[in-house]
């Protein structure tokens, strides 16, 4: 399954405290998450939406994972 049918990416506080979440679409859960500085949030909001469009959806969990600041 392409994994923008998997999962939804929200973008907010693109000012004083901007965040990225990358939800489960079927339980709603938070499956990635990163608190940016404001001149990151366009720059990865858009690596993640070509991901999600180009790749599977394990795939993508598995590439973005690394990048999640706890490691999750």
């Amino acid at each position: 399954m392409r994994a923008n049918r998997a999962y939804e990416l929200r973008v907010s506080g693109r000012g004083s405290a901007p965040m990225i979440e990358v939800l489960d679409i079927d339980t709603g859960e938070i499956a990635l998450f990163w608190d940016l500085l404001p001149n990151q949030v366009g720059r990865m909001s858009r690596a993640l939406r070509a991901d999600l469009a180009q790749m599977e959806a394990g795939e993508f969990l598995s590439k973005w994972r690394r990048w999640e600041p706890s490691g999750a």
